[in-house]
């Protein structure tokens, strides 16, 4: 009651104060549509029609994956080593990860495929090929979660970064940089190893509340349960200095040598090495709910959402209250995104609920017209 009543304050205290918000039209983007930016030369920005119903994206040095609501793997871009030809069959995929020249995705009874450049042995499964629970891609190197909590890795281990470091146990999240890998523990701390002659590899006290992990060229990222990002390693372009406000953030991610963060109500923030405008997040910047950087491009996953849904938990009830007030400036979203529980990366359209790009009172009648339904 505390939280409706707060979030209720903020709503109607600073909803007057708010400016209308600039006149970007999302209905050019499909429902589950991604947009590409930065670097264009094998073109690995163009995604392939229909630019609709995907769910899940991965960015490599030249070339992109994504995987499809119906569990098939769409790959475009750079296709000298096959990396794009999704072996057959192409089903029931619920993970995908772009290494260098190398494509893997997950299949949901938990074996890998993997596919593109076996130089290094990158594409050889260790065996058993079995419950894993997420993949994860370094350079040349590849890395999947067990069930267990354990993590294999396999492929170039020049550097190391293969040789899990032991205890190998506890882990919930696998990530990997170009010659080094990551691993995020049960009890929020990261454990790094391979490469470190950036001090990639030396996570930044206190190594506790992590919640996220990422790996670039020389650098890593970590998001912090408070929403904000830790960087460390090679700085040269930046890609270590997190713009302020470091606030709010729900993901993280790294391409070659520069880094992303989506907000927590569908924004994405970009910064480091910019040439080829990998950091120029094209507009309208809204209703992005996931984002991959590969070596100097970027792939975000937008969704047109569902109308209501404040709080994406697939229907439209009194739970959606606290977030829908909350979301009626920036200033609540942010409120929201510290103090309301297990706030997901939602699209601003569900709490925009007339479609005119501002959320305010106007949302309030067509909310109450769809509350008690679900989403399609």
């Amino acid at each position: 009651m505390r939280r409706l009543i707060g979030a209720i304050a903020c709503g109607l205290l600073f909803a007057l104060l708010m400016p209308p918000a600039a006149g970007a039209d999302s209905s050019q983007y499909d429902d589950g549509s991604i947009v590409a930016w930065g670097l264009n030369s094998s073109g690995q920005c163009n995604v392939p029609v229909p630019n609709s119903d995907f769910v899940a994206v991965a960015a490599a040095g030249y070339h992109s994956l994504a995987l499809k609501a119906d569990g098939t793997i769409v790959a475009w871009g750079w296709n000298d080593y096959g990396q794009c030809n999704v072996p057959a069959p192409n089903s029931d995929f619920v993970a995908v990860a772009a290494g260098w020249h190398h494509s893997l995705g997950l299949k949901a009874e938990g074996l890998i495929v993997a596919w593109g450049d076996n130089g290094n042995g990158q594409c050889n499964v260790p065996a058993p090929n079995s419950d894993f629970v997420a993949v994860a891609k370094g350079g040349y190197q590849s890395l999947g979660l067990k069930a267990d909590g354990t993590i294999v890795a396999w492929g170039r281990n020049d550097e190391g970064q293969c040789n899990v470091p032991a205890p190998n146990s506890d882990f919930l999240a696998v990530a990997g940089g170009y010659e080094h890998s990551l691993g995020l523990k049960a009890d929020g701390s990261i454990v790094a190893w391979g490469s470190n002659n950036y001090g990639q590899c030396d996570v930044p006290a206190p190594n506790t509340d992590f919640v996220a992990v990422a790996g670039g060229y020389k650098h890593s990222l970590g998001l912090k349960a408070d929403g904000s990002i830790v960087a460390w390693g090679r700085n040269n372009y930046g890609q270590c200095d997190v713009p302020a406000p470091n606030t709010y953030f729900v993901a993280v991610a790294a391409g070659f040598e520069h880094s992303l963060g989506l907000k927590a109500y569908g924004s994405i923030v970009a910064w480091g090495y910019n040439y080829a405008g990998q950091c120029n997040v094209p507009e309208p910047n809204t209703d992005f709910v996931a984002v991959a950087g590969g070596g100097d491009h970027n792939l975000g996953l937008k969704s047109s959402g569902c109308p209501g849904d404040c709080n994406c938990d697939g229907a439209v009830s009194w739970r959606d209250i606290d977030y829908f007030v909350a979301a009626m400036n920036d200033k609540c979203a942010a409120w929201a995104a510290m103090f309301l529980p297990g706030v997901p990366t939602c699209p601003f359209s569900n709490n925009d609920v007339n479609g005119d790009g501002t959320v305010n009172w106007r949302d309030i009648d067509p909310f109450v017209a769809v509350m008690n339904t679900t989403c399609p």
